[in-house]
């Protein structure tokens, strides 16, 4: 029977010593989870299948997150000296999300059938990319994968933690401009017409400002709906242009990059993945042209991407790493510098290590400082906005004295 169908069941019965015990177990069927049991010394009286929730049941997203803790797991086991198979099965158990377990099941049994990780791994390559799936194999190939597993661990740890302060950098200016258009829309369609009933009785012409906020009030109360769901078209559509494009993500990268704060978390944050990953490959025995492929993909910039690719280019007509990054004339002199030392020494992985912590300390501090740094220029825009749609419609009431 394949171990894929194993599932949970709950048991209720009394032990060696008469006590009664209730608990979770695995199994491919009630019989062999009552054998099971009763080698444990344990009497089952009711073994059924744990039902599954009301709300939030089945396989969940596997996330990337989800990939780093397993992979921590999984060194953590093989380090104790946990068989590969039995390290799979000791981490699938202590998990909750039931879309990562079945993926770990799935990933057991090819290994248990004779097939190497790292080829197992390559069956799910939307979880594990191809820089995972060649360490692991590395790791095999050198008879050190508990040391590799850790050195993965820690590259997917770092990588995933730089990903959410980026995010976090960039969720504070996106709401703060959501709630601004909302707002400003709110406005324009609920409140802006009740002071352009008021202004119908005037007898005096309105100003050209607070003429331009009616006229574009009634173009939204006529059209919000056609506005709406161009905006969400529109922005739907950018992504998926710059996804199939290459010039039009380089453009959005370049100008991501000349973005006020946003633009230096963007670019120490290119340079922190860009050593990271470095660092972890060359330190795996992975050759440098290698690495450099590997490399390109993890800046997370296609402007960057480029760049390495040339930079590879370079490396493999006998130019050192840290000139060719020079002749780039993207990188941080810093970095380049470190990738230097690197070289000469003979510690280009420990060098760039070094580096990564850098930049990703650097990033870090950015972002803790985020608010402070953009609170100005939100306000600013907030003030424009709003307070501009309120002096529009006070305009008429400040003219009310000429026209009487």
């Amino acid at each position: 029977m394949a171990n894929a169908a194993t599932v949970a069941y709950t048991y209720k019965g009394v032990d060696s010593k008469g006590t009664k015990v209730q608990g979770e177990i695995k199994g491919t069927s009630s019989a062999l989870v009552k054998a099971q049991l009763r080698k444990q010394g344990i009497i089952a009286n009711r073994v059924q299948k744990k039902p599954k929730p009301l709300f939030g049941g089945g396989s969940k997203k596997v996330k990337p997150t989800d990939i780093a803790l397993f992979t921590r797991q999984m060194a953590t086991m093989m380090k104790a000296g946990v068989p590969l198979v039995q390290s799979f099965e000791i981490v699938a158990d202590g998990l909750d999300n039931q879309g990562l377990k079945e993926l770990i099941y799935k990933i057991r049994d090819d290994v248990a059938s004779g097939t190497a990780f790292a080829d197992a791994l390559r069956k799910h390559p939307l979880q594990f990319d191809d820089l995972f799936c060649n360490l692991v194999a590395s790791g095999e190939q050198s008879g050190a994968l508990e040391t590799m597993l850790d050195r993965i661990a820690t590259y997917k740890e770092k990588t995933e933690s730089l990903k959410k302060k980026i995010k976090k950098a960039m969720t504070y200016p996106i709401a703060v401009i959501v709630v601004a258009i909302i707002v400003t829309s709110i406005l324009l369609i609920k409140v802006v017409p009740q002071f352009a009933e008021t202004f119908a009785g005037f007898g005096a012409d309105l100003p050209a400002f607070t003429l331009f906020v009616v006229n574009l009030s009634e173009w939204m109360q006529a059209n919000w709906f056609v506005a709406l769901i161009s905006l969400v078209i529109g922005i739907g559509g950018t992504i998926e242009i710059k996804k199939r494009n290459r010039k039009v993500a380089e453009f959005f990268d370049r100008l991501m990059l000349r973005v006020p704060v946003l633009g230096v978390i963007t670019y120490n944050s290119i340079a922190a993945r860009f050593a990271r990953t470095m660092s972890t490959t060359f330190a795996a025995g992975v050759p440098l042209i290698d690495a450099l492929k590997s490399v390109a993909g993890a800046t997370g910039n296609s402007v960057y991407e480029e760049a390495t690719l040339k930079i590879r280019d370079s490396v493999a007509t006998g130019i050192p790493l840290n000139a060719a990054m020079r002749q780039s004339g993207l990188y941080p002199t810093m970095l380049v510098q470190m990738a230097a030392i690197g070289e000469e020494s003979g510690s280009l992985d420990e060098m760039l290590a070094k580096a990564a912590d850098f930049y990703e300390e650097a990033v870090d501090n950015l972002v803790d400082n985020l608010t402070t740094l953009l609170e100005p220029m939100i306000m600013a825009v907030l003030g424009v906005l709003v307070g501009g749609l309120m002096v529009a419609m006070y305009l008429p009431i400040f003219n009310l004295g000429n026209v009487i």
